[in-house]
């Protein structure tokens, strides 16, 4: 497809279980060729919208496409075009670990090309360091994991759908998995990657879409979205007075503790606080820009204690 073309659109896209709305007008589009982050709270409808995507539940109302198509009409055809990971991997107990990649990769139709697939498999078996030859029964939950995500990078595929795809890896396997994420996107492919884990999100994706009570709440890149949390700012405390330190601007939760001045400040207001603290003639000076984590937390978090509050209470109503 062509760069920025739109491979995922979703526009007021609501889903209903009786009387719980799981989705309530989210939009949501991911364009060809990036890595698109998926954020929210437990319960927020991320799994709900995934779910919509690949065609495993009907919109109840709103639009949505995928590569132009309904994905709950056309799935058998969409499927062929993407791979999809969960984030809790069930395998055949019988099966062993390289006969379960096998039917994967079958049924997504996949094995065409079997020498490329042969590489591909062997390759990603070694680089995951998994035993395929061991049954599905005593595979742990990263091994499952591993299992799911081989199966997805052996066959080429234009859209990846990822639900918390490294939920049990270690940290070296977690770079595995990132560095098959920047290669099947430098091959062209678009990537929607929900996860739990944020460092993992703001390193792999271009842009991030931020759900909360089945609505979508913010969108863009990392570096449009940061205004919207504070930058950290510490230095030593010595030679300084609290007169001195009540006259930065801006500066919000100030603190002195181990002999260290720390404060947060509204991000856009970085440029009018450094001009002060040259002129206090600080010493280590340390500026930390906001993480995923620390936006989700303050702007967020809030509304996933109110989205769990509403459906305890819609639940026990029914």
């Amino acid at each position: 497809m062509t760069p920025g073309a739109s491979v995922i659109e979703a526009r007021g896209l609501g889903k209903r279980f009786g009387r719980v709305r799981a989705l309530d007008g989210l939009d949501l589009r991911v364009s060809a060729g990036e890595v698109h982050g998926f954020l929210g709270p437990n319960g927020s409808g991320k799994s709900t919208t995934l779910r919509v995507l690949l065609g495993l539940a009907r919109a109840s109302f709103g639009t949505v496409t995928v590569f132009g198509q309904d994905p709950w009409k056309d799935a058998a055809q969409l499927h062929r075009r993407l791979a999809y990971v969960p984030g809790d991997v069930s395998l055949w107990p019988n099966l062993s670990g390289g006969e379960a990649i096998d039917l994967i990769s079958r049924l997504r139709g996949g094995t065409a090309d079997r020498a490329g697939y042969a590489r591909a498999k062997d390759r990603l078996t070694r680089t995951f360091a998994l035993d395929p030859g061991k049954k599905g029964r005593t595979y742990s939950k990263g091994n499952r994991q591993k299992v799911a995500l081989i199966a997805a990078f052996a066959t080429p595929a234009d859209l990846y759908i990822l639900d918390e795809p490294s939920s049990g890896l270690d940290p070296l396997m977690e770079a595995v998995f990132g560095q098959e994420i920047e290669r099947v996107s430098a091959a062209g492919a678009t990537v929607l990657l929900s996860s739990h884990i944020l460092s993992e999100v703001e390193h792999l994706c271009s842009r991030v879409s931020i759900i909360s009570a089945g609505k979508t709440v913010e969108t863009g890149t990392l570096a449009q979205m940061r205004h919207l949390t504070r930058t950290g700012i510490s230095f030593a405390a010595q030679g300084l007075d609290q007169d001195q330190l009540s006259r930065i601007p801006g500066a919000h939760e100030l603190t002195v503790t181990g002999g260290r001045v720390s404060f947060t400040t509204d991000t856009d207001g970085v440029n009018a606080v450094l001009p002060m603290l040259a002129a206090l003639k600080v010493q280590g000076l340390t500026v930390k820009p906001p993480s995923l984590e620390e936006l989700f937390l303050r702007h967020y978090g809030h509304e996933a204690q109110g989205t769990r509050g509403r459906r305890a209470a819609q639940a026990s109503a029914r």
